[in-house]
This record gives structure tokens, sequence and C-alpha cells, in this order.
């Protein structure tokens, strides 16, 4: 038989612990502590009034080091923050042996907003003492999280409404059930059999009813005071019952209900120099505040007047809107923001993508519009009317529309006017349906203004900032990608823009702390 080696279970130790020596210089919780004791505390102190009367508080330095260190290692949640201090030797050296509750802990992040943000920009000059940021480039873009509210109570008012009603059903149709099992005189004489094993079931369903008439309440006494949610196009969006300023956002992992947490990093380490959070499902909306919180940083940082002026800022075809490329040229950055179809226009993409794809239909670039007429010529010469401004869906401009004749004689109607396909029926397949001979083009009314936007395409266009545009991934992602994956902030635990925003700033703090690590370390063996 196998033989194992005897254990002593009841076995009494005697362990001599020293706090200080469990933070060994070179490690996060070391780093972390060195920077937390330079920082200056007055913003957090200013809102304790207990120097006369009441209990002696908790400094906010400790809290800082316990949640900072447990944000590090993915423990995000307020209870969960409170058993590290009781169990983990790192989170106890932090705390100096102090442990307080969960709701202590949750009232301080969410409660010190502005202080939080006054702390980021402390421990981002560390990082520029250390020469971690040079200002050179920088790059822009989203991290999409979840947070405390649930996409069951998501929708817009009139979803909200037809919710509510198919609940108002479901509940009057499990009453009528409820009634007829009551009365039912064999459901009874079952009842009492399988009582003891699977409990009272008309307490079940009671319950259950009662579960429903709460959510049913909920969404009453939300509809009454919720108004539409309008989104950047300024169509309605959908509102969140728990949490309406969070957004119905799609990421990697499908829809989720939460916050987008923008973010703008530089070249030389990705240590983040701005962060805010968006509720909306689009973070270009965010972009031109992002552009006025950078240049204030880098002046703050820098001591220069202008500290973007030999600088570029790099981001995704999200942020390519004429707003936010005007802000960038007020306030003297220069951005390389790619159009949506600048892949298109690339001749190794482009040849890939007619490999498999079929030949597109005309599309408006392949019109000429004709200053003396102020018409559209086609491919074929021929020409289509001016027809003034319209709307058309989302879209507005000017409509050109040819003449049905010219079409129909046209040799390229297969490459200009599609064909109606078939639709297929159970008794058999339905003909043909002839295909309208009219080509009708929008042109939007600035196309013919040299915009911001079409700068813009031109500038893209050129190798050089293409190349430049390529190196956009390797400064932000790897951020976002430290942050959720790494060390486990992939959700918010907090409601609301403002305190959402607290968190993700502490998140952001979480990451240039580990960027300080390793020349903090270089310079105290100096």
């Amino acid at each position: 038989m196998a033989r194992f080696k005897d254990t002593e279970k009841e076995q009494g130790m005697f362990l001599t612990v020293n706090l200080c020596e469990q933070l060994l210089p070179g490690t996060f919780e070391w780093t972390l502590d060195y920077l937390i004791d330079e920082a200056d505390m007055l913003i957090f102190e200013q809102k304790y009034i207990n120097d006369v009367k009441g209990a002696a508080a908790y400094s906010p330095k400790i809290l800082l080091k316990i949640i900072l260190y447990c944000y590090s290692a993915g423990i995000i949640t307020s209870r969960c923050i409170e058993n590290a201090c009781k169990a983990n030797i790192i989170v106890k050296a932090l705390a100096e042996n102090c442990e307080p509750d969960h709701s202590t802990i949750a009232a301080f992040v969410s409660s010190n907003e502005e202080a939080i943000k006054n702390l980021f920009s402390q421990i981002l000059l560390q990082c520029f003492r250390l020469k971690l940021i040079n200002g050179e480039m920088f790059a822009i873009d989203g991290c999409k999280l979840p947070s405390n509210a649930s996409k069951e109570w998501s929708g817009t008012i009139a979803e909200l409404a037809k919710k509510r009603d198919k609940l108002k059903k479901y509940i009057g149709r499990l009453l009528s059930i409820h009634k007829e099992l009551d009365n039912n005189k064999n459901g009874k004489k079952l009842n009492k059999r399988f009582q003891k094993t699977l409990g009272d079931p008309a307490e079940r369903r009671n319950k259950s009813i009662k579960k429903l008439k709460k959510k049913l309440k909920k969404i009453d006494n939300a509809l009454k005071h919720l108004e539409p949610r309008k989104g950047l196009a300024g169509s309605e969006v959908k509102s969140n019952i728990t949490d309406n300023e969070s957004g119905f956002i799609k990421n990697k992992d499908g829809y989720v209900q939460g916050f987008n947490g923008v973010a703008i990093a530089d070249s030389a380490n990705q240590v983040i120099i701005c962060a805010e959070v968006t509720g909306s499902v689009a973070e270009s909306g965010k972009f031109p505040e992002m552009l006025e919180e950078l240049k204030e940083n880098m002046s703050e940082l820098t001591g220069k007047d202008e500290p973007l002026k030999k600088s570029i800022m790099l981001g995704d075809t999200g942020f390519f809107t004429e707003e936010n490329l005007q802000k960038a040229d007020e306030l003297g950055i220069e951005v390389i923001i790619p159009d949506p179809q600048f892949r298109q226009r690339d001749p190794y993409f482009a040849e890939k993508k007619r490999e498999k794809v079929e030949k597109k239909l005309f599309a408006k670039e392949d019109f000429v519009y004709n200053e003396e007429t102020q018409n559209l010529i086609c491919p074929h010469g021929k020409e289509l009317k001016n027809m003034g401004e319209t709307v058309i869906g989302k879209s507005s401009g000017i409509k050109f529309q040819s003449k049905g004749k010219d079409c129909v004689e046209c040799p390229l109607i297969d490459q200009c006017i599609k064909k109606r396909k078939p639709k297929s029926k159970k008794a058999g397949v339905k003909k043909e349906k002839k295909r309208n001979p009219i080509r009708t083009v929008l042109i939007t009314i600035n196309a013919f203004i040299e915009t911001f936007c079409e700068k813009m395409r031109k500038k893209i266009d050129d190798p050089v900032y293409k190349d430049i545009y390529s190196r956009r991934m390797q400064i932000i992602e790897p951020t976002f990608s430290n942050m959720t994956y790494c060390k486990g902030m992939d959700r918010f635990t907090l409601r609301g823009e403002e305190k959402v925003g607290a968190q993700w700033k502490l998140y952001c703090i979480v990451h240039n702390i580990g960027k300080c690590v390793k020349p903090l370390a270089k310079k105290r063996r100096a």
C-alpha cells in the first residue's frame, strides 16, 4: 500500500511577521506605498470634520493603498477588499494592520471624485519626473466595460411600456392559474403528499407573484419620470431604470449595460495622460473635451503654453467627424484620424477585396459635378438634374436624379442600378420585378467645399501618414489589455457617470503606477 507523510493539523506555530518587510523594493506594492506617501492628501482630508468631535477616521493614504493594490490584483468589490484586509499579508502591510469594513471602502471611492482626479494628476507628474512621458505622439480610444446595472432594465420608453404591459398580463395569468390550483381537490392531495420534499407550492407561487409585482412597480415608477434619452445622432437610445447614465453598449463579448472608458496614452511608455467615461455607445463625443484636458495636463507637466505644438494625436475611424477635426484645428493639435473608407482606397486592400467581392455599383464619387449647370454628370456622360435640398433617412443634402429614358438605353445600367432579386414563395417563384430605371444620388451640402474631413481624407492617403497611423494600436491597446486582462479590472462596480469616472481614473492610476515600478527601483539602487 502507498505510504504518505504524517501531518499535524493541530500543531501550533509562532511566526514573527514584520509588516514593513513584506513590501519588497522593486515590486508594485512597494512602488504604490512610496508614491502614495509622497502624494499630497490635503484635498482628501478637507472632507473630514472630526477634529473636535467624532471618532477617529482611517487615513486616506491607507484607504488608497488598500483599494489600489486590490484593484491591481483584480479585487474590485468592497466586500472582497474587506476580506483581503483580513487575509492578505501584503494588504495588511499596506493597511498598517487596519481592517476597514466594506461600507467605509465603498463610501470613500464613491464620494471623492475631485480628490481622485487630483491624485491622477499627481501620479502623472511622478511619471513625468521619471521620464516616462515624451509628449511626441498620443493615441486615443475607448474601452467598453459593463457596470452595476442590468440589461434587463434597458429599453426605449416604448419598449419599457410594452414590457410593463406584458408583465401585467403575465401576472394576471399566474393569478388565475393560482386560483384554479387552489380549488383543485387532486392538487391539494398531491401538495400534502410532497409538502416535505418540495415545500408548500402555494407559498412558492405567492413569492414568485410578489417578485413580479415588485418588478412591475419598479417599471411603473420609472416611466413616470423617465424622458426619451437622445444619442449623438439625435435619435432615441435605450434608457436604463437602474442607472440611466449608463449605455447599452456593444463590446467584444456582445451587448452590455455599462460605460465607455476613454483614454489618451503617450507613445513613450503607454502612460495614460487623460481618462474620462461616457455612457454613450460612441466615444467620439468625448473627443473635444479630451483634447482640452490633454492640453491642460501637458501644460502642467511641461510648463509650456503650447505643449502639443509638435505632437501628433492618433485616433480610429470612430472619431472621424467634422466637429472633432475642427476642434483639433482650433487647439493647434495635429491629428491623424482616417475616414471609414480609407482602406477601400488603399490599392493593396482594394485588390484583396476585388478577389472576394463582386464589383460594386457606381458610387457618388464616380459622378462629376458641373458648376455651370449645377448638375451631376454620370459615367456615361448623361446629366442628373439638381432636385434641390432634401432629407433621405438620416442624411440631408442635394438630391440629383436622372431621366428614365437615359437610363433605359444606357449600356452601363448593370453597373449603375441594382437588379431586384426575385422573392421565393411556397407556391413557387415569383417573377423578377423590373428595376426602376432612375438613378438618384445624394450629395451632402458641404461636399463642394474643402472641409476638414476632405483634408483628412487626402492626408491619410499619403503613405507617410498612413505609416504613422499604423502605430496607433501599439500605443493605446496595451493599456486596456493590461487593465482588463492582466489586472482583472474588467467592470465597474458603481453607478452614475461621475462615480464611474472616478473608478475609471483609479484603474488608470493603477496602470500608471505599474509603469513606475522599474524606474523607481533603478533610482533607489542608484
